[in-house]
């Protein structure tokens, strides 16, 4: 693993075994492969083992997701760091990226809202930073046409609108009230999106991430991030996912192979 701070690449570890992304994505595949891996060691090949041609690419999307347990830590900024802050794990499996990564955020807890939903929040909230803003755009665009109402600090309304997307102005935490902590203390946002700003910026977004962990409300911090969450939402609209046993998912796998 490896860290990039100002152009300087910092080697934080490096671990000769497997990680738990191997039995991550065996269970999404429905091979064995720390079985597969030990058999070749020992002078077996893939042929051998029934994989001459590698994993087939069929079957469902798998999404990954962190299980962070921020939410029982009071008092806690949710920040990431290059130290360990997951607690568990969690797989969504389902036909296509948006709805696997739906079930992934629900399955940690954080499920992405529907604004279909009667009483839930329909306010989305931006604030990114300079280099984001055109990115925001296709977004933003996007989370209108699925019903949602915008929210954006000053200089990202303005950019918005300059583009033709409306957005409702509202208040950093230290400008005046009602300001954007009170929005989401008072369960009026749905979806934070907030790229890092300048420092004095990223002390008020301590507040806010704290607040919205604390309400449940999903908190993304990059434009890819935010592109995934519009994805899942959109995916399931009207849509009950379908649960099934791990042994279900791998037979059904196992027929899309042969």
């Amino acid at each position: 693993e490896a860290l990039e701070r100002q152009g300087n690449v910092f080697v934080l570890e490096v671990n000769p075994r497997a990680s738990r992304t191997v039995p991550y994505v065996s269970k999404a595949v429905g091979i064995p492969l720390a079985r597969v891996a030990a058999r070749v060691m020992l002078g077996k090949s893939l042929e051998e083992q029934g994989l001459g041609d590698g994993m087939a690419r069929v079957g469902p999307v798998a999404v990954k997701e962190a299980a962070l347990p921020f939410a029982k830590f009071p008092g806690v900024d949710p920040v990431l760091g290059p130290e360990m802050r997951s607690t568990g794990e969690v797989m969504g499996i389902a036909d296509n990226f948006g709805l696997a990564f739906s079930k992934a955020q629900a399955a940690v807890g954080m499920p992405l809202p529907k604004p279909s939903e009667p009483g839930s929040p329909r306010k989305v909230f931006c604030s990114v930073h300079d280099r984001d803003k055109e990115d925001l755009i296709d977004v933003a665009r996007q989370l209108e046409q699925l019903g949602f109402t915008l929210v954006a600090t000053s200089g990202t309304r303005e950019a918005l609108e300059a583009r033709g997307v409306s957005a409702e102005f509202i208040y950093k935490l230290r400008e005046g009230r009602p300001s954007i902590y009170d929005a989401i203390v008072n369960h009026e946002v749905a979806l934070v999106i907030n790229t890092p700003l300048d420092e004095e910026a990223q002390r008020d977004e301590l507040y806010l991430r704290r607040a919205a962990v604390e309400r449940g409300v999903p908190y993304v911090t990059t434009i890819s991030a935010a592109r995934a969450a519009v994805e899942g939402i959109r995916a399931s609209r009207g849509c009950r996912p379908a649960v099934c046993s791990l042994q279900e998912y791998h037979e059904a796998l196992a027929r899309a192979k042969a």
